[in-house]
């Protein structure tokens, strides 16, 4: 489950108009999303809260062996307009499932962003900074986004810890996003690194007029599915070693009839890496999700199954509400998710090691409970447990 000042930078890429599935970053983001959860360990409870639209703030306790924790905060130039509350926040903006990709969106003009006032030129250009410390070992780390114009954006990571070379890294991006294409170009202070990785999506250019004048939109066949090509090259100077990766993606669109799908194929031959995933929508509540990934010098292999299943209250219980509801229907508004209990996921790979999480909200609170399992270790099968709690205002 994403925690709130990641929830809160998403809602900032959704005010700001800025698609972060357009990236070759996040070509896997749907596999990732149903197999790379993390299983909490011990329990740990994270408070926060949105206290201004423009400023947030987070503390989280937990106990793992010691008791440690960390603050965080984070201020929006731009007004996050978004719920807070844990009792209302949508589950399916926090908890991280099967992606359905959108249909891609013309970027706003330059002049769209222009703000005048008595002759003079006003705006700025929207800015999100975070930071949050680790205690009680007082690693620190931050976040610096800046949108510099429709199309382009500049993000710097920063990560200060005394274990790290140099006491700390930073990691700068700036990202172009046309729609058709994406690129992103990287610098790390690790080992002077230097990195360019692009995505380029066939089909029609959205910032072009694909429908013609005389025809109807309405009488135009809409496209069903999005196939995308990309590839990353990074050189590091100073310990003069480079890497290079290419991958495809095939999902299906909104318009899609049959049961929404994505595939990935990735390959880095420097490595000989190879990895596939392919992943269904397969009902309403149901997604499954495999990965196989292959080594071609070493010949070594490795697969892994998932799935999530979203649980719901049970059809009677609805249809009373809403009959109880329909006399007073035009001052009543249900969320989204009135009808959501949970979200249970599962995963294994080949040597029977199993992850298992359920996801949700009791009464004002999300929860995580998860744990994880090795059954080849018959001494101690549980290899870790945990819940975490969240409450935010």
């Amino acid at each position: 489950m994403l925690g709130f000042m990641d929830y809160v930078q998403s809602a900032f890429y959704e005010a700001s108009h800025w698609n972060r599935d357009n990236s070759y970053g996040t070509l896997n983001a749907t596999a990732q999303a149903l197999l790379d959860y993390d299983t909490p360990r011990g329990l740990r409870l994270h408070i926060s809260s949105l206290a201004a639209p423009n400023f947030a703030t987070s503390y989280t306790v937990g106990s793992v062996g010691i008791v440690d924790g960390s603050i965080s905060y984070l201020y929006s130039s731009l007004p996050i307009l978004t719920s807070a509350k844990s009792s209302d926040i949508d589950l399916h903006h926090v908890i991280k499932g099967y992606r359905h990709l959108r249909d891609l969106r013309r970027p706003d003009e330059d002049w769209w962003w222009e703000i005048w006032h008595s002759g003079k030129r006003i705006d700025r250009r929207d800015t999100l900074l975070y930071g949050r410390i680790f205690l009680p070992r007082s690693t620190l780390e931050a976040l610096y986004l800046r949108r510099l114009s429709p199309t382009k954006q500049l993000k710097i990571c920063c990560v200060s810890d005394s274990s790290l070379n140099n006491g700390g890294t930073i990691l700068a991006l700036l990202q172009s996003d046309v729609g058709k294409y994406s690129t992103e170009y990287m610098y790390s202070t690790d080992s002077a690194l230097l990195g360019i990785r692009g995505l380029y999506n066939f089909g029609p250019d959205p910032r072009e007029n694909v429908v013609a004048p005389t025809i109807p939109e309405d009488v135009v066949e809409p496209i069903h599915g999005r196939f995308s090509a990309g590839a990353e090259l990074y050189y590091g100077i100073l310990n003069k070693s480079g890497g290079l990766s290419t991958g495809l993606r095939f999902t299906t669109l909104p318009h899609h009839t049959g049961f929404p799908y994505t595939m990935t194929l990735t390959l880095n031959p420097l490595m000989g890496n190879l990895l596939s995933t392919y992943a269904v929508k397969a009902g309403q509540n149901l997604a499954l999700c495999s990965r196989f990934h292959f080594n071609f010098y070493s010949y070594e292999s490795d697969l892994q199954l998932g799935c999530e299943l979203w649980t719901r209250r049970r059809n009677t219980d609805i249809e009373w509400a809403v009959k109880k509801l329909r006399p007073d229907w035009k001052r009543v508004t249900l969320k989204p998710d009135e009808d959501v209990t949970g979200v249970l996921k599962a995963r294994v790979d080949q040597d029977w090691r199993i992850g298992v999480l359920w996801e949700g909200r009791i009464k004002e609170l999300l929860f995580t409970l998860g744990a994880s399992l090795d059954l080849k270790r018959r001494e101690q099968i549980f290899r870790a447990i945990g819940v975490e709690l969240q409450y935010s205002s």
